[in-house]
């Protein structure tokens, strides 16, 4: 009697559902009977929902690890497929283990004893290597051309904040919004938008709350937050193709601590933004939020505090107008206290081998932030730059309004896709369409129909520019009351915040510091700086060469 083991596998979700893997194990195990093979129950070995592409398969690694120590003297697989779905890799398996002493055993295919036989199993191989990437393809192309068409099936489930609507008979599949979970969403985006809480909070206050997960078990993480911060399903264009599957280019400590092998071995990677395909769905958050969110994450990477004990007015500000390296703060400490400088990056011998970069000399941190801070004070201070960009930008608004274009443009779209519903209809009222005819067709109009109105939708929720530029005009003020009384008050937290909205870069010189920010400049006088430039240069008188610096 013959030792063996079994090797059964299934390469996706359905066919776990289905429950395939079960029907390959009951004939390999009527079939070792059949041939008085002795099947220990420990060696019936299954991988479900493992790729056939790859040989990193937990059961497909114990099998070989049981061949190679001798224990086994034969392998039972129901087709060659089951063992790897390219050529190539079947014939390593198969030479491994016959320089084990183990026999492959397939129950669909004849044994390999004549060179024609042998011939027969090379062309299965072949056939099954091509069938796979013949799947893969049509797949893909299929999912590709179905997101180009704005149907929603082709995602991965829905986000939190919406509940899924599978296809029916009268309509394509579609996201509802979850009302109880969308007012978490929102309360998420104003927490990191307009009160400047960090993902870290925000992950926090959702845990204090005990507010249920998508899931309704377990805890919020900062990943899951960052995630949907980022998530443009929520400004109502889901987006299909975000990433691309690449092979795992190495094992992680996790993953080794795993085992050393992943249930898909690869690893996801973004595609260029210009490259997705964006889907309507209905809108839970305004672009504008939605923008602002996005930048603040992109600002987070430079500005982040990342360990900094002590802050200050103009962290992750800094650049140096000679080398284009940021500044960093360090300090000395005298007889009487500790003084604190920036400092160029590029002027550090230490850090390369060829020494310094760059010739410039550390500057007084109080002085320069001091410095900055007046200045961008003194242009807020001025009422008439705020009221000016607030006027060019109502003007803009009203001369050009492609809002309204794509507004008509859609209503022609919703009236054309229910006329077309409307005579299939009447077609199968009076009998000139059959019910699959209709069931056929009536799918895509729906669905053509749902985009048109969700898009609809989401233009008259961001209609009204005009009343929100009143009041952002009314608090622009108040706030520019609010700055001119307590200017002198406000601290270090305080100002960087006021700062980070208004610069954007500031860049340091010997003798000139020149402020990237985002107020409009009036226009002025000849030979002066050009109109609209958004520069601000702080020279030093010509009897103080070395301004800010001992």
């Amino acid at each position: 009697m013959k030792t063996a083991a079994i090797y059964a596998r299934v390469s996706s979700d359905k066919q776990k559902e289905e429950n395939t893997i079960a029907s390959q194990t009951s004939a390999l195990i009527a079939f070792a009977r059949e041939q008085n093979c002795d099947v220990p129950a420990e060696w019936v070995i299954e991988d479900d929902g493992y790729s056939g592409a790859s040989l990193l398969r937990p059961g497909l690694e114990r099998l070989r690890d049981l061949a190679a120590e001798g224990r086994i003297q034969a392998v039972l697989v129901y087709a060659p497929d089951r063992l790897s779905r390219r050529y190539a890799h079947q014939i390593l398996l198969i030479e491994e283990f016959a320089r084990a002493g183990v026999e492959v055993v397939f129950i669909r295919s004849r044994r390999a004893a004549t060179p024609e036989d042998e011939l027969l199993l090379q062309f299965q191989g072949m056939i099954a290597e091509y069938e796979r990437a013949q799947i893969l393809e049509r797949s893909r192309r299929g999912k590709r051309h179905r997101a180009l068409q704005g149907q929603v099936s082709v995602l991965s489930g829905a986000p939190f904040g919406y509940r899924y609507k599978r296809k029916t008979d009268h309509s394509a599949a579609y996201y509802e919004i979850d009302e109880r979970q969308a007012g978490v969403v929102r309360w998420v985006y104003e927490l990191y938008t307009a009160k400047n809480h960090s993902i870290g909070a925000i992950t926090r206050l959702l845990n204090e709350r005990q507010i249920p997960t998508a899931k309704e078990t377990g805890r919020w993480e900062r990943s899951t937050v960052w995630a949907m911060l980022r998530n443009p399903a929520y400004k109502g264009t889901a987006c299909f193709g975000k990433t691309r599957i690449a092979p795992r280019m190495r094992v992680t400590r996790p993953l080794r601590l795993r085992g050393g092998v992943a249930p898909r071995n690869s690893a996801n990677h973004e595609l260029p933004r210009t490259e997705w395909i964006e889907i309507p769905v209905p809108t839970i958050i305004s672009e504008e939020t939605f923008a602002l969110a996005n930048e603040l994450l992109e600002a987070n990477k430079k500005h982040a505090p990342r360990r900094t004990i002590t802050p200050s007015a103009l962290q992750g500000l800094l650049s140096c107008a000679k080398c284009g390296y940021g500044l960093y703060r360090t300090s000395t400490r005298s007889s009487a206290r500790t003084i604190h400088y920036y400092r160029c990056l590029g002027s550090d011998g230490w850090r390369r081998l060829g020494g310094p970069v760059c010739d410039s000399r550390p500057m007084r941190q109080d002085l320069l932030d001091e410095v900055v801070w007046k200045e961008i004070t003194r242009l807020l201070e001025d009422r008439r730059l705020i009221e000016d960009e607030l006027e060019r930008r109502l003007k803009a608004a009203r001369n050009a309004d492609p809002t309204q274009r794509r507004e008509e443009t859609l209503r022609r779209d919703l009236a054309r896709s229910r006329k077309s519903i409307e005579r299939l209809l009447t077609a199968y009222q009076e009998s000139l369409l059959s019910l699959e005819e209709l069931r056929s067709r009536m799918p895509d109009l729906r669905s053509r129909e749902q985009a048109c109105l969700l898009e609809l939708q989401a233009i008259e929720d961001q209609s009204k520019e005009q009343e929100v530029c009143l009041r952002l005009a009314e608090s622009v003020t108040s706030f520019l009351d609010r700055l001119r009384s307590s200017v002198g008050a406000l601290d270090i937290i305080e100002r960087r915040r006021v700062l980070r909205l208004l610069v954007k870069e500031v860049l340091v010189g010997d003798d000139k510091i020149v402020i990237r920010h985002s107020i409009p400049l009036s226009p002025t006088p000849p030979g002066g700086k050009a109109p609209g430039a958004t520069d601000s240069s702080v020279a030093a008188p010509p009897q103080q060469s070395y301004l800010l610096r001992s």
